[in-house]
């Protein structure tokens, strides 16, 4: 038996119409869900464009069987890296395009048979990635040193920490929660502004004090829906000093953190095995057990 929400909604959109539902019913993984994140749902799921306002005029929590619950489901917690993507502003975007196209690789094989070869040229931090200790200590391990079990299959923790009520996440969200050994996430609600202008600027970040915590308490990686664990305000960046320098690994621009449990699950963020490398790209993900 788990918890599920049971609500109407109308859309309106910004160039004209609208709809209606009733009596929908979504799984949640916490006790409740506002209807901030209800109607951002509503517009993920449906895949909804040219949305104006969204109402919930009727909720309901209730508790009875999750209709879609896969225990060994995975959650993809990745963004997706195409040409021209922005993820830090004053950083090339990748270029991705084709070293051997299928039209030109006709010419080198028989008749009916064509291969696409890509092209990728970007800096390392794009899209969802993880942060070794060689990020930010030249003598830190780089992502060939780090050990495989350092990125698979890490105990999960997850901690909601809402951007409306504070942007700043300090050692009390993590007070009273066991974190040694484990992976833990923190879901801030910030990646809805992924892709706009909106996500580069006073985005949720890490404190000081809560790097010191999660170190101290045994954390093995610490991830952030945001566009960094640091306050980008200033030039000083001590959770990513504190973390890496304990070799606990951080991994930002996570997603689809509303749709993980606070426990209950493993995270995976596995780059390619590069030497001289601090940071890569992840298909980051959590799986429900």
């Amino acid at each position: 038996m788990e918890r599920r929400v049971k609500f109407d909604f109308e859309v309106d959109f910004s160039n004209g119409g609208g709809m209606q539902g009733r009596d929908f019913r979504l799984d949640i993984p916490g006790e409740t869900i506002s209807d901030e994140e209800l109607a951002l749902a509503i517009i993920r799921d449906m895949r909804l464009l040219l949305v104006g306002d969204v109402r919930i005029p009727k909720k309901e929590i209730v508790t009875e069987p999750h209709l879609r619950k896969t225990p060994a489901g995975c959650i993809d917690l990745s963004h997706t890296v195409y040409d021209g993507l922005v993820t830090y502003k004053g950083l090339p975007a990748p270029v991705i395009c084709d070293y051997l196209s299928r039209e030109a690789s006709r010419e080198r094989y028989a008749p009916g048979t064509e291969f696409q070869i890509g092209k990728i040229e970007m800096i390392a931090n794009t899209g969802t990635y993880v942060d070794c200790p060689f990020h930010r200590y030249a003598d830190g391990k780089d992502l060939s040193e780090v050990g495989l079990e350092a990125f698979a299959d890490l105990e999960g923790v997850l901690i909601r920490a809402d951007y409306r009520t504070n942007l700043a996440v300090t050692a009390q969200a993590f007070k009273g929660r066991d974190v040694a050994n484990k992976a833990v996430l923190v879901h801030t609600g910030w990646a809805q502004h992924w892709d706009t202008d909106a996500y580069f600027e006073n985005h949720p970040f890490l404190t000081e004090d809560a790097a010191a915590c999660l170190r101290d308490h045994g954390a093995k990686l610490v991830g952030i829906d945001a566009l960094n664990i640091d306050d980008t305000r200033g030039r000083s960046r001590p959770v990513h000093s504190t973390l890496l320098r304990a070799e606990v690994l951080i991994v930002e621009h996570l997603c689809n953190l509303e749709s993980v449990p606070e426990a209950g699950f493993t995270f995976s963020a596995i780059p390619p095995k590069f030497k001289g490398v601090g940071t890569f790209p992840v298909r980051a993900f959590a799986r429900l057990r």
